[in-house]
């Protein structure tokens, strides 16, 4: 099995966590804070050019949970109460809830955010949504 990425930018006792894998490129954390998410820059998250309370509202609207965060060594993020499922235009389907994802070769995976699925079909990452359906021009 292949290991997760996971990449951390801290700044002071707060680290934004990326876990590239989960990223559906809704593009929403470079749409809210462009002076701290710069797809081309190096690195690419720059946490101390925002307050903390900036990034912790933008973080929550990861619609694919590719980014958490953490404060004080603790992990940060809120769980979903009630199980929500939401269709992303051109995009995957969205469910928002504590989940057992049971795979192909019947091995279970917890989910405790939103999770992205793969509508278009392409994705790398089936089921899970890699943002795939963006360069083939998905419409649905």
């Amino acid at each position: 099995m292949e290991k997760e990425i996971v990449k951390e930018y801290t700044h002071g006792d707060f680290t934004v966590v990326w876990k590239p894998k989960k990223c559906i490129h809704s593009e929403i954390c470079f749409k809210t804070l462009p002076e701290v998410y710069d797809p081309k820059g190096k690195p690419w998250i720059k946490p101390e050019n925002a307050s903390v309370e900036a990034l912790k509202s933008q973080i929550e609207k990861c619609p694919s949970g590719a980014l958490t965060y953490k404060y004080k060594g603790e992990t940060k993020m809120e769980e979903t109460k009630i199980t929500e499922c939401s269709i992303v235009e051109n995009g995957p389907l969205l469910v928002s809830g504590n989940l057992k994802v049971v795979l192909a070769d019947g091995s279970e995976e917890i989910k405790k955010r939103s999770t992205a699925f793969c509508r278009c079909g392409a994705s790398n990452n089936k089921p899970y949504c890699d943002g795939t359906h963006k360069t083939i021009a998905f419409v649905g």
